[in-house]
């Protein structure tokens, strides 16, 4: 695993006539795009309903859904958003080996 990406949407804005019915429920396709920048609210970019090859040759609207955050990365893949609170950092670190300093 290289990373591991927070998202929400807004389910209001899922078009309807976008939903596809399969063998095993139904789907919306989605695209996820990982940014270079962060942006202010500490998102890494942004969630979409897929657009068909027709609709981008069409240069049509995208329709937002909501954002993402990488909140872990091995660093392989992309890099964790800062936080904006004072936790821990969010970049896994392996555990270091316990300082033997008991009395017997």
């Amino acid at each position: 695993m290289a990373s591991i990406i927070k998202a929400s949407i807004n389910l209001n804005e899922i078009p309807k006539h976008k939903i596809i019915d399969g063998k095993k429920g139904k789907y919306l396709p989605i695209t996820i795009t990982i940014n270079d920048e962060v942006d202010q609210f500490g998102n890494q970019g942004p969630v979409t309903v897929e657009q068909s090859k027709e609709e981008r040759d069409a240069k049509a609207a995208k329709i937002y859904l909501g954002n993402v955050k990488v909140v872990w990365t091995n660093g392989t893949n992309v890099a964790a958003a800062a936080r904006t609170d004072a936790g821990p950092s969010q970049q896994y670190a392996p555990p270091s080996a316990p300082e033997d300093d008991l009395p017997f």
